[in-house]
C-alpha cells in the first residue's frame, strides 16, 4: 500500500499558482490550516542540510539538479535521500526520475506563495 499523495497541477502565471500558502501575515491572521501548512514548509528549511540541499537545487544552472550533482553536503547518501524527501513532502521541491538518476527543481508557485507570505511592507 503507497502512502503517495497525488497532487494538482498548478499553471504558471496563474492566481491559483501562488495559492499553495496563505496571504501576507499583515492582512489577516492565519487559520489553523494555513498555520500548519506554513509550518511544515519552514520546518522542513529549518534543517541546515535541508536548507543548504535547497540553495542548491534552486541556485543550480537550468533550475534543476541531478541528484549526483547535489549529494555533497558532509551527509551519507541515505540521508541526502530523507532530506530530499522531506522537502518533497512540504511541497518545496519536486523531482523526475530520468534513467537512473533523479533530478529535482524547486517548486516557483510555493515558494512565490511563501515570499508572499513574508511581504510585510
Amino acid at each position: 500500500m503507497s502512502n503517495t499523495k497525488v497532487l494538482p497541477l498548478l499553471e504558471p502565471g496563474t492566481a491559483e499558482a501562488v495559492a499553495p500558502c496563505c496571504p501576507p501575515l499583515t492582512e489577516r491572521p492565519l487559520s489553523a490550516e494555513e498555520a500548519e501548512r506554513t509550518a511544515a514548509m519552514f520546518k522542513a528549511l529549518g534543517d541546515p542540510v535541508r536548507l543548504r540541499l535547497f540553495s542548491l537545487v534552486a541556485s543550480h544552472e537550468g533550475g534543476e539538479a541531478c541528484v549526483c550533482d547535489i549529494s555533497d553536503v558532509g551527509v551519507s547518501q541515505p540521508t541526502v535521500s530523507h532530506h530530499l524527501r522531506k522537502l518533497k513532502e512540504a511541497g518545496l521541491l519536486a523531482s523526475e526520475r530520468r534513467g537512473t538518476w533523479v533530478y529535482y527543481r524547486v517548486e516557483p508557485s510555493v515558494v512565490a506563495a511563501m515570499a508572499q507570505m513574508l511581504k510585510i511592507a
